[in-house]
């Protein structure tokens, strides 16, 4: 008597877990009609219908990103060795393995600073901008242009949602993600690298050192 008791009991308990939490693979569509896709959780995370938490967030090691064009092109239809001073400007923002960029200013960005400061005392940025100004010297026949590589980390952790009436069969939802964001200059000793690049003109830009507007010119564009 005792013992069936207790196996009723067990799975009245069974019963009530698989009610209150629900997991989902991070990218993985829903599978059944009752199950969300990782957009519509991270959706209700944003307009805080989910109540959501970030939690456990372990950040790796940090990296040098790849490189990217952060200036115009400076194209030199000269017969000299050309250099120019050339503003530059680059935005790097964070993405999330479940839910692509993250919106500066957005609910989302404000859970996860939350979390980070909470656990490593550590202000994360989901957005970190750059300016400057740099001397790009072209060979004659060649296009230049300034290239930045940003430090960046990449964060780990589970979102959990918590509704006050059940959602698509439960109170709670765990999703896991990757979160990759810039990191400060320096960070684990990487540091930002900002170089000037250059090569041949390909046979289109040639013809614009032909025009008569553009021949025996350094120009931007």
């Amino acid at each position: 008597m005792t013992r069936n008791r207790a196996l009723r009991y067990g799975g009245r308990t069974l019963a009530l877990a698989t009610t209150a939490i629900g997991m989902i693979a991070a990218a993985v569509p829903a599978v059944a009609e009752e199950q969300p896709t990782t957009e519509q959780i991270m959706a209700d995370c944003a307009s805080g219908e989910g109540k959501c938490s970030f939690n456990a967030p372990e950040i790796g090691q940090a990296y040098l990103g790849e490189p990217r064009q952060v200036s115009e092109l400076l194209y030199n239809c000269t017969a000299s060795p050309a250099s120019q001073s050339m503003a530059w400007a680059d935005t790097v923002g964070s993405s999330h393995s479940v839910g692509g960029s993250v919106t500066v200013g957005g609910g989302i960005e404000g859970i996860i600073t939350a979390s980070v400061t909470a656990t490593y005392n550590y202000t994360w940025q989901s957005s970190r901008t750059e300016t400057s100004t740099f001397t790009v010297s072209v060979q004659p026949g060649e296009v230049g242009w300034i290239s930045r590589s940003q430090v960046m980390q990449q964060m780990s952790g589970t979102w959990q949602t918590h509704y006050d009436d059940p959602k698509w069969g439960h109170y709670y939802w765990f999703v896991p993600d990757v979160i990759t964001s810039p990191a400060p200059n320096g960070t684990d000793g990487k540091h930002n690298a900002v170089v000037v690049k250059s090569r041949k003109m390909t046979a289109d830009e040639k013809k614009l050192c032909s025009s008569g507007a553009a021949r025996g010119e350094v120009f931007t564009r």
